[in-house]
């Protein structure tokens, strides 16, 4: 990494873990953040990855001649149908060949990473959704055989217990997905809420890349990036201009901060340096205070799309 002596990258003692979450969509370009985490973890920080890979799960779809297919939550926010098929190709793209790869990108890069799924030590859990709310054309349906879920507990003693031992966690989807009757079947996890999830079980800051430098008030201006929310209502302008990936993004944040992370930062993974800009401040930066008292901002919404 360049810019060796910067602040950000440089971790004091007290400092909390870091939660990165690569971005899945093919514009998005794990190589610098792969050379910033092998910054900050030779510098002391302790950091776990969460990556997704939507464009990954859909290429492999195609070769195997099933159609992707996306839905409208009732709540107004688009995911991934995940039928019995479709998880299958999930688990090979995401818990196979791309946390194997980017693994293997860590280790190249001297950082001693762990690849691990949700599944994983019930590393991420919730229970199963088998059936899902969707909106199509204009009329609420309930769309059966789903393979999703929501994370309810993440074993943050595993994660803890590795980072001691001085390993960088590189996780992915899918989750454990209880169904019920003491079975647990791999499910779909929205990764930037898995990132939330986890960044609140260790108290992290959590750092959202993606191919944009933040939240734009005019979403085809990066020349209105809002640069931070710290007020509720400065929370709610970030929310109102948050349209399509990005309102799942802003949702995640307030999910994280709501379970105990620390600050969240939307920013750009392919500039130089990108997680040690975004913890510098390069990017829209959601603040603690900006979620207010006794908010819960869960809500129900399909499997990953990014």
């Amino acid at each position: 990494m360049s810019g060796e002596g910067s602040d950000a990258g440089d971790a004091p003692a007290d400092e909390p873990p870091v939660v990165v979450k690569v971005g899945g969509a093919k514009a998005v370009d794990p190589t610098g953040a792969v050379g910033d985490v092998a910054h900050l973890v030779a510098n002391g920080r302790a950091v776990v990855v969460v990556h997704g890979g939507s464009t990954v799960v859909d290429e492999t779809l195609e070769r195997l001649g099933i159609e992707p297919e996306y839905v409208e939550s009732a709540s107004g926010v688009t995911g991934r149908f995940t039928d019995a098929e479709t998880m299958e190709a999930f688990a090979m793209a995401m818990a196979g060949k791309l946390n194997t790869e980017l693994t293997a990108r860590f280790r190249s890069a001297g950082v001693d990473a762990v690849g691990l799924s949700g599944v994983d030590g019930g590393l991420l859990a919730g229970p199963r959704k088998s059936a899902v709310r969707v909106v199509e054309d204009g009329k609420r349906k309930i769309r059966r055989g789903d393979h999703s879920g929501t994370i309810e507990s993440v074993n943050a003693d595993l994660l803890a217990d590795l980072l001691a031992d001085g390993y960088t966690p590189v996780v992915s989807p899918p989750m454990a997905g209880d169904e019920g009757d003491g079975e647990v079947t791999p499910v779909n996890a929205d990764a930037d809420r898995a990132a939330a999830a986890v960044a609140g079980a260790l108290g992290a800051d959590l750092v959202l890349l993606t191919d944009v430098s933040g939240v734009y008030a005019d979403p085809d201006d990066p020349e209105t990036r809002i640069d931070a929310a710290a007020t509720p209502d400065e929370l709610a302008a970030v929310e109102d201009a948050a349209e399509g990936f990005m309102g799942k993004k802003v949702m995640a944040a307030k999910e994280a901060i709501s379970g105990g992370a620390g600050r969240v930062v939307i920013a750009d993974a392919n500039v130089r340096d990108p997680v040690v800009a975004a913890l510098g401040g390069a990017g829209t930066v959601i603040e603690r205070s900006a979620l207010g008292e006794g908010t819960d901002e869960r809500a129900e919404t399909g499997g990953e799309t990014a």
